[in-house]
């Protein structure tokens, strides 16, 4: 059972790398936490930025730890040994947490097991149609649900379960939190997602290249982190279907070779067939008129699909895929009025 009483400290940790900008909205949001039972320690883990990141973290009152040349996950790891709170509350840099975001988290916390919460992200406010698209793909729960998985861009955890699980996997390049939620599930803990954490990421993909660079780079540990126990159902479409995909990939580019018509004809309708799901699920994000909407639909399922097969084999430096979105993200901002996060329902 997780301890029913309030924290004495919580840790709010933010990792950072050469994202001033977002960063100074992110920690904004974060002092403007309200109806908190306990004080927070703010902790801006520096991994090792070349912009004003340093300093926009120290304007704001954070304690700055400068790191450099990790992985997020031993980044998260390395703030998390230097915190001293009950509670730790890892919050990415391209993140606009709601104001009563903690205080909910902290409550949802008090619950009979459950070991961390968090809630699918929202798209930023006038985003792009690929970002909506991308949106669209998210489940968000109605009250409080147990589930499988929780992003670790927004996430709160007992620090007792954290360090009893040894905290983030530094092996892994992505899916970390993956790898993390299943381990909580494996010692018998509850994963709660709550629909009153609302929080915006500014990070998601606003062009079919950041999208594709994105799945790319996060596809690199899926199937490595998929087979871990706990597996589950829900869990193998995102095992088989890029092996699928790239099999598909595979006879497609043979057609072509050879000049096997049949073989290439196939191999295009089988990676259509297979992103369908996925194109009818963000379809109603996408505000296009008929037909042009449905194109949009596939497009950007076929991207999605096939950057997470050719992940497989391929291999996206974290930095391409993050400079890419802070620029596409970054001129979003530029030209697009806030409107901050979405009230919870």
């Amino acid at each position: 059972m997780m301890s029913s009483r309030a924290p004495r400290l919580v840790s709010v940790i933010v990792p950072v790398r050469n994202d001033a900008r977002r960063l100074e909205r992110c920690l904004a949001s974060i002092r403007a936490s309200r109806n908190l039972p306990a004080p927070l320690e703010l902790i801006v883990a520096d991994n090792g930025s070349t912009d004003d990141s340093a300093a926009v973290a120290a304007q704001a009152g954070a304690q700055v730890l400068p790191l450099g040349g990790y992985r997020v996950s031993e980044v998260r790891n390395r703030a998390a040994a230097a915190s001293q709170g009950d509670v730790l509350v890892f919050i990415d840099a391209d993140h606009e947490q709601h104001p009563d975001w903690i205080a909910y988290a902290l409550e949802t916390l008090r619950g009979d097991g459950v070991a961390a919460v968090g809630a699918p992200y929202y798209g930023p406010p006038n985003g792009t149609w690929v970002q909506r698209a991308y949106d669209a793909m998210r489940q968000r729960p109605r009250g409080q649900q147990d589930v499988e998985w929780l992003g670790s861009g927004s996430l709160a955890i007992w620090r007792r379960v954290f360090d009893e699980l040894g905290g983030f996997d530094v092996t892994l390049e992505a899916c970390e939190d993956v790898d993390l939620c299943k381990r909580v599930r494996r010692h018998g803990h509850r994963l709660v997602a709550d629909e009153r954490l609302v929080t915006v990421h500014a990070g998601d993909p606003a062009s079919l290249r950041a999208l594709f660079l994105g799945e790319l780079w996060r596809g690199r540990d899926n199937l490595r982190v998929s087979l871990r126990p706990p597996v589950t159902w829900a869990g193998l479409p995102s095992v088989l279907l890029p092996v699928m995909v790239l099999t598909l990939l595979v006879a497609g580019v043979t057609g072509l070779l050879f000049w096997t018509r049949w073989g290439l004809f196939s191999a295009a309708l089988g990676i259509l067939g297979v992103a369908s799901a996925r194109a009818l699920r963000v379809l109603p994000g996408i505000e296009a008129r008929w037909p042009a909407a449905l194109l949009r639909a596939y497009v950007f399922a076929t991207t999605f699909e096939v950057a997470r097969a050719l992940a497989l084999v391929a291999r996206a430096p974290h930095r391409l895929r993050q400079l890419d979105t802070a620029h596409s993200a970054g001129r979003l901002y530029d030209q697009a009025p806030r409107d901050g996060p979405p009230a919870p329902r």
